[in-house]
């Protein structure tokens, strides 16, 4: 997977950062988004974090996620 790619979350997963739902959080399951950016590599050091990907799923609403939480979309 790469930036700029279409994704759909495929696992369920309770987030409780987004701007509507910050109470009672919300499921995230089968939302689509775009990868906006990969964290491997922050100021010239590699790192192997757990969730790489920062997928934009909604106006100002970016989650971290891992390779397994995610399918990409044709």
């Amino acid at each position: 997977m790469k930036i700029k790619d279409r994704v759909r979350v495929k696992v369920s997963l309770r987030v409780y950062h987004h701007p509507q739902y910050r109470e009672e959080g919300i499921d995230i399951q089968g939302m689509e988004g775009e990868i906006v950016n990969i964290v491997s590599d922050p100021n010239g050091k590699p790192i192997t974090p757990n969730y790489p990907y920062a997928v934009k799923l909604a106006d100002r609403f970016v989650v971290h996620l891992g390779e397994d939480e995610l399918e990409l979309l044709t």
